[in-house]
């Protein structure tokens, strides 16, 4: 007669003594056990995220859509909204105005008008805005520092070989994953990895949509330097998955050590993101302050994406890594 009776040794460890045992005495987050709720609140952000798409649409910097800016320098104060229906209503042209303070130089107050749309600005308009700013503001000294134009055809090859180069950061950082990580299922690790860096792209781009921010070569840097913040979150949950699952054998559900990996990691998670976030904060402040719109507009984007590559690294890759693994287990068994 068989005997069934399992010894104290090969029954499955308590959450206590997997918590003594491997975490110092430590709780143990069900992250796992939470997947729904994480996979709720990405969804319902991409949704609404969606919805503005659909409201707003997306505005493309003439970096991409092609077009033509004006930059002039004043003194003094100007009503910024007043200045922008002045100049809107001298041109038939979608315009778009940024302002700044030349900290360093001494042109004082800028702003920049952009024209969407022109592939060139001819020399009789630039001269006619510059002498109606004049007369308009004579108390200001309005004066052109420069135009730039650039051709439509040139911006979308542009934004062509930017999203290329997106692109094959990422295949590249997946392929490096699924090398690196053979032991807890390379491939599988590659390819959740990739899904949250999908998932952060969208949340940074969904940010420029609600915001209405013109989608430049801040948002392509922004994406990159993400992208790689992201996938070093995700390395450091994955090599401690591997670790753990060395040290508690094979035989422990992986969703256990997927638990145990990301609470043993969850405070240096989140203590380097914090720290990222807040010098970035201090950037942005300093940015608002002197109205310098150009760093403003990344470092924004930044602070929502170290946001959504510390969430997504927990909440997005990990969970899906261990439904990817069960699910080749069932298959298997």
């Amino acid at each position: 007669m068989a005997n069934n009776v399992k010894t104290k040794a090969d029954a499955p460890l308590t959450e206590q003594e997997i918590s003594e045992k491997y975490n110092n005495g430590k709780r143990i987050i069900h992250f796992f056990e939470t997947r729904k709720v994480f996979f709720g609140i990405s969804l319902a952000i991409i949704l609404i995220g969606i919805v503005c798409n659909i409201i707003f649409g997306t505005r493309l910097d003439i970096q991409f859509s092609g077009g033509a800016t004006l930059t002039f320098s004043y003194s003094g104060d100007v009503d910024e909204n007043q200045l922008y229906d002045f100049i809107q209503a001298k041109t038939t042209d979608k315009i778009t105005t940024s302002f700044s303070t030349d900290l360093m130089g001494d042109t004082g107050n800028n702003v920049s008008v952009q024209f969407s749309g022109n592939d060139s600005i001819e020399t009789e308009i630039q001269k006619n805005l510059e002498a109606d700013l004049q007369a308009e503001y004579p108390e200001n000294n309005f004066v052109c520092l420069e135009a730039n134009s650039v051709d439509a055809s040139m911006g979308f090859m542009f934004l062509l070989k930017c999203l290329a180069a997106v692109a094959l950061a990422s295949i590249l950082m997946v392929i490096y994953v699924t090398i690196r990580f053979k032991k807890i299922g390379g491939l599988s690790a590659g390819v959740m990895a990739l899904v949250a860096l999908f998932h952060d792209v969208a949340m940074i781009y969904f940010m420029y949509v609600i915001f209405q921010m013109p989608i430049d070569s801040n948002f392509i840097a922004v994406v990159l330097m993400i992208i790689g913040y992201s996938l070093n979150d995700t390395i450091v949950i994955y090599d401690r998955i591997r670790e753990e699952r060395r040290l508690m054998g094979r035989r422990t559900d992986v969703a256990t050590v997927f638990n145990v990996s990301c609470s043993k990691t969850l405070k240096r998670t989140i203590m380097t993101s914090v720290t990222t976030f807040s010098a970035i904060l201090v950037v942005y402040i300093v940015a608002l302050v002197f109205n310098i719109s150009s760093v403003k507009g990344f470092a924004l984007p930044m602070m929502v994406g170290v946001i959504s590559g510390c969430y997504s690294s927990i909440c997005i890759a990990g969970p899906l890594w261990v439904m990817w693994q069960n699910h080749k287990a069932s298959k298997k068994n």
